[in-house]
């Protein structure tokens, strides 16, 4: 690891090792449902580690993915934020998940910690870093999203004041469906094109997200996976798993970059939840903690 370039080895090594530990933690608190390992390669180089848990006591379905994947030449659609790289052979890696529990009260979750480098002919390496995470809740409570924004912002302050509020408002802004005029949660990170702190700190830094996802997520699934619910708590969380799934197939940068790069889509779409459900203009009824999901919870606040 030098200040002008990655380590791609070293990245590797961490990320398949924060696998093996997100995964252990999600089988121990589930108790009794194991992971399913699916090895993977792709024709056009690279490949990854899927693992896959469903239909456990806890855990309905989780998908946590390592992924390094080559790319001989990078597609212009995928590139629409950096045109200059429209033909570069590139190298993505890089540890994606979601949790999507059985119990209504306990939120899913996102995270992602990911390096891009890309190469081209008259061009120097261009890579960079990116991730964060973000919570899912179907029924708000207050002190589940303060330890998961207090837990974001302490990981960041070591790296500047205002890490934290920037990539808070980064995350607020993207996890944001448009054509519902909602966020898809509560937020808490998100970051991009992070090179400018140089190889070595920007590393830190994912290291810095990919271990607080752990810190931020463990407390709240076991204080909440054994809360009592019944039909209407399923149903409302089914109708809205619905969004979460609007919000990957539409939006979703990750989703969509998989998808045009020709990844696998087994993996790319193990982020959907295994059942979900739409209504025609459905509305909860005021005064309901299904209401208060949207009047006290679906919109940004400074929980740290």
């Amino acid at each position: 690891m030098t200040a002008d370039s990655p380590d791609i080895a070293v990245v590797k090594s961490y990320l398949l090792d924060l696998q093996d530990r997100i995964c252990a933690m999600l089988e121990q608190e589930d108790g009794e449902a194991r992971f399913r390992t699916d090895n993977w390669s792709r024709e056009e180089g690279g490949g990854g580690r899927s693992r896959i848990l469903e239909g456990g006591n806890v855990i309905e379905k989780a998908g946590v993915l390592f992924s390094h994947v080559n790319v001989t030449r990078m597609p212009a659609s995928a590139t629409a934020h950096r045109p200059e790289l429209a033909g570069a052979k590139a190298q993505a890696l890089g540890v994606s998940l979601v949790i999507h529990p059985r119990n209504p009260y306990v939120p899913t979750s996102h995270a992602n910690v990911r390096l891009f480098f890309a190469e081209k002919d008259g061009m120097a390496p261009v890579w960079w870093f990116g991730g964060g995470f973000d919570l899912t809740p179907y029924y708000g409570f207050d002190d589940d999203c303060r330890h998961w924004h207090r837990t974001a912002r302490e990981l960041c302050e070591p790296f500047g004041e205002n890490v934290y509020p920037d990539y808070k408002k980064w995350c607020d802004e993207y996890f944001f469906l448009k054509h519902r005029n909602e966020p898809r949660g509560i937020g808490g990170l998100f970051y991009d094109d992070l090179n400018a702190w140089g190889a070595e700190q920007s590393f830190a830094f994912m290291r810095a997200v990919g271990d607080g996802y752990l810190r931020a997520y463990q407390p709240i699934l076991a204080r909440r996976k054994d809360t009592p619910w019944g039909e209407r708590e399923r149903d409302f969380q089914l109708y809205r798993r619905g969004r979460y799934v609007e919000f990957n197939l539409v939006y979703d940068r990750g989703t969509l970059f998989g998808l045009q790069s020709g990844g696998r889509t087994e993996s790319i779409l193990a982020s959907l939840p295994s059942l979900v459900s739409w209504r025609y203009d459905w509305q909860p009824e005021p005064g309901t903690p299904e209401a208060a999901l949207h009047t006290d919870y679906l919109r940004p606040r400074d929980w740290a």
